[in-house]
């Protein structure tokens, strides 16, 4: 029998999951199991608890599914623990170094107790300095271990289950689980101090509690604030059948019905149902209320006082429940026409037009990437809704003449952002687009994140000097209903990267859809438009962009290495999207493709891709062709712009870090060989879970239409997969 089992819930904290249970496994006492509780085998917490089970034997994943929520996780967890001792940490929180040897010689020392009680520290989630909660209840405590009539303000209520140890073998003749249903920690907590004999008290830091931004979903408006009497009601009752003595029942009584008034005191966290949660609070407050029982003084003595007597309308008014409803004209942008800025705000008072759904791409750069998939496959599952897309002046003439635009700025582009239900974006809207109630904001993405994005570049300073306000991305973020992820890797990466409350999905990038439906006839047609010659290898070029650089520098002499490869090497030269064209004018040997709306059409039309650290390699190695790493500045690139991943270390293909030796691979035919197809095989079953060709049916079928999501198109697995075909395949078919 170990030590401690250690329970690990994870749902909804995959990101950070394998921080969490390498502080557990990283402990120098080590007697120990530790229970991740994922969703599923299949999900992104189950492979990273998969991983860690393979490495340590110690490691006992369990499955729990979502809806049973966190009681049911730690229920299941639980069943399975079979140590002395049991803990509870979330999954995104941290065992402190040496936590476990200080529980262990603690609970040594105290012979045995049912429920040790340790401090923890609250940390922001991205800066500022920690809390420590719990240190003033419990230095109230005494030296060794008591019985709970000798400290009876230490109810368990305010704590959480993270803060304490407990006997197991007290758990299961206690029967005790936690109960079911929204805040479980506060009916977990009263319930294991009413049934303990002894408790004791670590006056040491033990968990790392990481707040998240969007704060505790306990907070968040909605009709499961009403639970929260369920667990009041639960525990007071389980007090009176115990037959504890008023002098514990009292501060108990206090603690909870503190709880019960901050709720009742905020009506938005109700939007419907306060009277009835106060009506109920009364109840509940009136039967249990122990015998002589005076109410504290100061105005929370005056709310008791109302709440007992079931005074809702004086209740209302002194918490100042009248307050007026911030206008949505209170975050207006701030156009340069004040016309048309009042025009947005009389807009903002029109309904929603339901049938009505707005798309951008990289900040109005035209119609491409992932909300162009989008809306072609929604012309055609649901045609009932009418779209527009927002684009620069500068790229009006480049739309296709059956699609629907309107200039970003324009009089148009404010009314169709005002009425709107669903926009979709692969970058983010204008700061002043206000986010209506009923709307569906979609995030596409635009790539795979080997560099770091969103608040993870606050540490590298150049990038975070170019970043701007972190505040105001992440009030952009906030609008988010939805975010799109092409793999699991993307996933864990855009929870971390951009805190917020959407949904992911895990469907794949529509744009990727056409690597498994073009045609070979297709391919022939693009490598003619792109002016490929006849039998020619082309190899597509796409650097990315370097924050430390101030222009496009293409970071190779691509007619050298057209020259040094072979005679039968064209290169198709694709800057960053951040830049209009390359520096390949006047060669026959470099076709510059940058200002080619569409860069899947370019991957398609080439036999190879030669990349740095541009996320074009996650995209096209959908189509299983070869790819070859050009690293010559890996170290101050990782250094500058920070990076997920060593790519040199897992990368798609071979890695070249000279201009000489990328020219080699070229010209003796190792960048296809059987090497390079091995690591392309692995990067494709990282990277390439997701785009199977059905990516954009799926989200439009799950936002535009409002499927439930067992009933999308299955990911057909990446071994029954048919990429479009190269070139070279079809010369010699």
């Amino acid at each position: 029998m170990p030590r401690f089992s250690i329970i690990v819930p994870s749902h909804g904290v995959a990101a950070r999951l394998s921080q969490a249970l390498d502080s557990v496994l990283g402990q120098s006492f080590g007697d120990l199991q530790l229970i991740p509780v994922c969703d599923a085998p299949d999900s992104a917490a189950g492979a990273v608890a998969a991983g860690h089970a393979e490495r340590d034997c110690r490691v006992t994943p369990v499955d729990s599914p979502p809806s049973a929520g966190p009681s049911g996780a730690r229920n299941a967890g639980m069943r399975a623990a079979t140590g002395a001792y049991v803990l509870f940490l979330d999954g995104d929180d941290l065992l402190l170094p040496g936590a476990l040897a200080a529980l262990d010689a603690r609970l040594t020392e105290t012979g045995g107790v049912d429920v040790l009680h340790v401090e923890h520290e609250r940390a922001p989630w991205w800066e500022g300095e920690p809390t420590n909660p719990a240190a003033a209840l419990l230095a109230q405590a005494p030296e060794g271990g008591f019985a709970p009539a000798e400290l009876p303000e230490l109810t368990g209520v305010r704590l959480p289950a993270w803060s304490a140890v407990y006997r197991r073998s007290f758990l299961v003749e206690q029967e005790l689980t936690f109960p079911d249903s929204h805040f479980t920690d506060l009916g977990w907590g009263g319930l294991t101090t009413i049934a303990a004999g002894r408790i004791a008290v670590l006056r040491r830091v033990v968990v790392r509690h990481r707040l998240r931004r969007q704060g505790s979903r306990l907070n968040l408006p909605g009709p499961h604030q009403h639970a929260l009497l369920d667990q009041v009601d639960l525990v007071l009752t389980r007090a009176a059948e115990r037959a504890l003595p008023a002098a514990r029942v009292r501060p108990l009584f206090e603690q909870l019905f503190s709880q019960v008034l901050k709720t009742a005191s905020r009506p938005e966290r109700l939007p419907s149902g306060h009277r009835a949660f106060f009506r109920r609070a009364t109840l509940l407050y009136r039967r249990h209320r122990p015998a002589g029982h005076r109410p504290p003084g100061g105005s929370l003595g005056v709310q008791h006082r109302l709440l007992a007597s079931g005074a809702y309308t004086a209740f209302r008014a002194l918490r100042g429940a009248y307050r007026v409803t911030t206008r949505a004209t209170g975050w207006l942008p701030r156009p340069r026409m004040l016309r048309t800025r009042l025009r947005y705000a009389l807009d903002l008072r029109r309904p929603l037009d339901p049938d009505l759904a707005v798309y951008c791409a990289y900040w109005g750069r035209g119609y491409a990437c992932n909300p162009a998939a989008i809306h072609a496959k929604a012309r055609e599952l649901a045609p009932h809704i009418r779209s527009v897309f927002l684009v620069e002046a500068d790229q009006a003439h480049a739309m296709p003449k059956d699609v629907d635009y309107a200039v970003i700025g324009s009089r148009r582009y404010w009314e169709v952002l005002a009425r709107a239900t669903y926009l979709v974006n692969n970058a983010n809207f204008a700061e002043g687009v206000v986010k209506r109630p009923g709307s569906v904001h979609l995030q596409t993405q635009h790539g795979t994140p080997l560099k770091t994005m969103g608040v993870d570049q606050s540490t590298y300073p150049v990038v975070a000097a170019r970043s701007g306000s972190f505040t105001r991305l992440l009030g952009r973020v906030d609008r988010w209903d939805f975010n799109l992820s092409a793999n699991r890797h993307s996933t864990q990466v855009w929870e971390r990267a951009f805190p917020g409350a959407y949904e992911h999905l895990e469907y794949g990038y529509p744009r990727n859809d056409v690597y498994s439906t073009a045609t070979g006839e297709d391919v022939a047609r693009i490598r003619r438009e792109l002016g490929v010659p006849e039998g020619m290898t082309a190899v597509l070029y796409a650097p990315t962009h370097r924050d430390h650089h101030t222009g496009f520098e293409p970071g190779l002499d691509l007619e050298a290495f057209c020259a040094a490869a072979g005679d039968d090497v064209v290169v198709l030269l694709r800057a960053h999207y951040f830049y209009d064209r390359g520096r390949a004018q006047g060669s026959d040997r470099v076709i510059d493709v940058t200002a080619h709306r569409s860069s899947e059409d370019v991957c398609l039309a080439a036999d190879a891709l030669v990349t740095d650290y541009s996320s074009i390699m996650f995209d096209y190695a959908n189509l299983d062709r070869p790819i070859v790493v050009y690293a010559d500045d890996w170290d101050v690139y990782r250094e500058t712009r920070g990076v997920y991943f060593d790519l040199p270390a897992e990368p798609p293909g071979l890695v070249a870090r000279t201009p000489e030796q990328l020219a080699a691979v070229f010209r003796d035919g190792s960048y296809a060989g059987a090497r390079a197809a091995a690591f392309r095989a692995a990067f494709r079953e990282r990277f390439c879970e997701f785009d199977d060709g059905r990516a954009a049916e799926r989200v439009v079928r799950r936002v535009l239409l409002g499927e439930p999501p067992k009933a999308l198109p299955p990911v057909i697995p990446l071994a029954e997969r048919v990429p479009a075909p190269a070139a070279a395949t079809l010369v010699r078919s």
